[in-house]
């Protein structure tokens, strides 16, 4: 018998993996990983604002010696909720936009300069960049500011996130 091998239960589950906190065990998010504890957050959606807000991260993480989060919310609502035919509800599919996202990061230069991970959520863009801040004591969040229509209607994603967040929230021109 080589290395180390826990014994298995009739339901096949290792006796090692037991989850104590019955509420842990109902979390599916995986812990964080502790390189990236107080660490930099930054929203990322490819757009010309993110891709500013992105550089900005990159030196704030470098020069603070952190890890840098860059954080992707998928769009997981179904085109027919934006056409008013169905109520609005969360689908769980995959959004192949993070997977290009992740390619062309993985091949950015600029960001060899710092340890990255990148981070997709589905849901409400401030929620989901709040809740990984705390889920990573992140210092600080660094986002775009957006110009237009839908945040003239709506409020823009900056100021929302800069009302309640709780840590600093850098919002780039």
């Amino acid at each position: 018998m080589a290395g180390h091998e826990f014994p298995e239960r009739a339901d096949r589950r290792q006796v090692a993996d037991s989850p104590v906190d019955p509420l842990a065990a109902a979390d599916p998010r995986h812990p964080c990983d502790p390189a990236f504890q107080h660490g930099v957050v930054v929203g990322f959606d490819g757009s010309t604002s993110s891709e500013r807000a992105l550089a900005y991260a990159i030196g704030m993480a470098r020069r603070s010696g952190s890890g840098l989060i860059i954080v992707h919310v998928a769009n997981r609502l179904p085109t027919t909720v934006w056409a008013g035919c169905e109520p609005p509800v969360f689908v769980d599919v995959p959004d192949h936009r993070t997977e290009v996202l992740g390619l062309e990061l993985a091949c950015a230069d600029h960001l060899s300069e710092v340890p990255w991970i990148l981070v997709e959520r589905g849901g409400d863009i401030c929620h989901e960049l709040e809740e990984v801040g705390r889920e990573y004591a992140a210092d600080a969040i660094v986002v775009g500011s957006t110009h237009g229509l839908v945040s003239r209607l709506f409020g823009s994603v900056a100021g929302r996130l800069a009302r309640r967040a709780q840590r600093p929230v850098v919002v780039i021109p």
